[in-house]
């Protein structure tokens, strides 16, 4: 995966991945209230693609690296980048979504995970401490602070818990570009990487196991699985560094910005 170059964004550059991203977080609040036992996973696409469409914007993920599609589908093991197809949804499913779209120029990314049905105890649990580990993430991200505050929030959180962060996959600057440096593990040293400053936008995001941390590729070249076939669970946001401190770009209906 290439990595761009990043510079700061102006505030009107800013505002624009606003826009972007508040599209692509109703479109996935969109497609979570679709996801539910019985489902296709390629239907869940569809409903994606159409909504972002509709709204005026480019599925960023359709023929990115190769991607056939405009959602990742993830389901149970799958951690990340499930292609989605006849698969159907089943009761007490993981199903993680993750989504990418480009609205004049400028990107947004995000994601989210829910259970189909009611969820079994280790899969609640697991949801509950992922997206707990996002917002301990992005509360990291102050401006002055270091790339490594971030992942050592996610990682010393999630670990406690008594899962795993996965190594493999990380976070990501995002801008006129999906995947722009610097990278944002979700492990790391408090006080270590990159500086964090007002104009850095990042694509935040812990993927979570419920057993080990490795993972494997499918034959697909795509789907990403846990090596030991446990739960894999994911939650992601675009977050704008301002001087006052981290703003979810991807906001959907229950988010806002995030305090310390």
């Amino acid at each position: 995966m290439k990595i761009e170059g990043f510079r700061l964004k102006r505030p009107d550059e800013i505002e624009k991945m606003r826009t972007a991203g508040r599209v692509l977080g109703a479109c996935l609040a969109h497609v979570a209230a679709a996801t539910r036992p019985g489902v296709r996973a390629i239907d869940l696409d569809r409903e994606a693609e159409t909504f972002i469409r509709d709204h005026r914007c480019v599925p960023g993920f359709i023929g990115y690296n190769g991607f056939p599609n405009s959602l990742c589908v993830s389901i149970n093991e799958q951690v990340v980048h499930g292609i989605p197809g006849e698969r159907v949804i089943e009761e007490g499913d993981l199903v993680s979504l993750d989504c990418g779209l480009i609205l004049d120029g400028w990107w947004a990314d995000s994601g989210l995970s829910l259970c189909a049905g009611v969820a079994e105890p280790e899969a609640s649990r697991l949801l509950e401490v992922t997206e707990e580990a996002l917002r301990r993430g992005v509360a990291a991200a102050q401006p002055g602070g270091f790339i490594g505050d971030i992942g050592h929030a996610v990682q010393s959180y999630v670990e406690a818990c008594g899962f795993s962060v996965v190594r493999q996959y990380v976070g990501h600057g995002i801008g006129r570009n999906m995947h722009e440096a610097p990278q944002v593990p979700n492990y790391g040293k408090p006080g270590t990487g990159n500086l964090i400053k007002p104009g850095l936008v990042l694509a935040i995001e812990p993927m979570v196991n419920a057993g080990r941390a490795e993972t494997r590729v499918l034959d697909d070249d795509w789907t990403v699985v846990t090596a030991d076939g446990r739960l894999s669970c994911y939650f992601e946001h675009t977050v704008a560094i301002t001087a006052t401190g981290p703003e979810i770009l991807s906001v959907r209906p229950e988010t806002a910005r995030v305090e310390g």
